[in-house]
């Protein structure tokens, strides 16, 4: 695969989709197109990283979903249909019939439901470190799974903020990372943090996760895929998240038609900023080999 010749940032647009108006970034180039979709809290800009060593093989788009960055603060559809048709709707914009759609955590989720609902339109498919693993019972009372619904600690001035994500990211914190963390919150009247996710939408975003896991959409899936989980550092591979993780991972494989696996090991939730060129490099071979005989 190609190395980043720089840093060069995407361009910025606009669209109008349906009652949105939806931000998203381009980092053109002709290749095939791919739709990049982020993760709960996070921003289109959760891709840079990853973005500079895949920008000159595929035409990557990544927008900000509704209720989070620059994109309009929907008081609703934060279910699957509604997410999967913004994410269709942005296509029609651009021009695009078909292309490969990749999700991180939240966004893998969504990037599913696009795959199973909209198929005609998805040629691959990419779950990075969501999308799989334990999910809330159904059978649960929803009472119960929303008393224990808790957004993100994000508190204190900007300065404080990002004082704990320096200190949570040390091992790869950069100017470039400490912009893109920002993208996802604002300072209020009181000069404090907070998400740019709105709490009464973080709700909506559980109880659409509650009433349609994801597990339920698997079979429904007939694109290549595949499942790009986080491997945990060697001192907590024996855990039991660590566990539920490996099992969710093997059930995804299992009912998922023409899936595949593939682990970057010893990271962390957010690869794409620890390890974006691993990330970047399976995405491409993904893509690339799906050509061939055995993809």
């Amino acid at each position: 695969m190609r190395k980043p010749t720089g840093c060069q940032p995407p361009t910025e647009h606009w669209a109008i989709i349906g009652e949105l108006r939806i931000r998203y970034l381009d980092w053109g180039g002709d290749g095939e197109p791919v739709m990049l979709m982020h993760g709960l809290a996070s921003s289109a800009h959760w891709y840079e990283l990853v973005a500079s060593h895949l920008r000159h093989r595929y035409r990557l788009f990544a927008a900000d979903a509704r209720g989070h960055g620059r994109t309009t603060q929907a008081a609703g559809g934060f279910d699957w249909q509604t997410l999967s048709e913004d994410c269709v709707g942005l296509m029609d914009h651009l021009g695009v019939s078909r292309a490969a759609v990749f999700g991180h955590s939240w966004g893998a989720t969504a990037a599913l439901n696009v795959a199973a609902r909209f198929p005609d339109r998805v040629t691959a498919l990419g779950l990075i470190d969501g999308g799989v693993g334990r999910q809330s019972d159904p059978r649960e009372p929803w009472e119960v799974v929303k008393a224990g619904v808790r957004p993100r600690d994000v508190s204190g001035t900007r300065q404080q903020f990002l004082d704990r994500l320096r200190h949570q990211l040390s091992f790869c914190w950069t100017d470039q990372i400490e912009r893109i963390v920002q993208t996802m919150v604002y300072e209020d009247n009181e000069g404090q943090i907070q998400d740019i996710l709105r709490p009464e939408n973080h709700l909506q975003v559980r109880r659409a996760m509650w009433e349609e896991p994801a597990s339920q959409f698997y079979s429904r899936i007939t694109c290549p895929t595949v499942v790009i989980p986080a491997g945990p550092t060697p001192e907590r591979a024996d855990s039991e998240r660590a566990r539920q993780k490996r099992a969710g991972v093997a059930a995804a494989e299992k009912v998922i038609p023409r899936c595949r696996v593939r682990w970057i090991p010893e990271t962390v939730h957010d690869i794409g900023y620890h390890k974006p060129g691993e990330l970047a490099q399976v995405m491409d071979e993904f893509l690339s080999g799906l050509g061939s005989p055995s993809a």
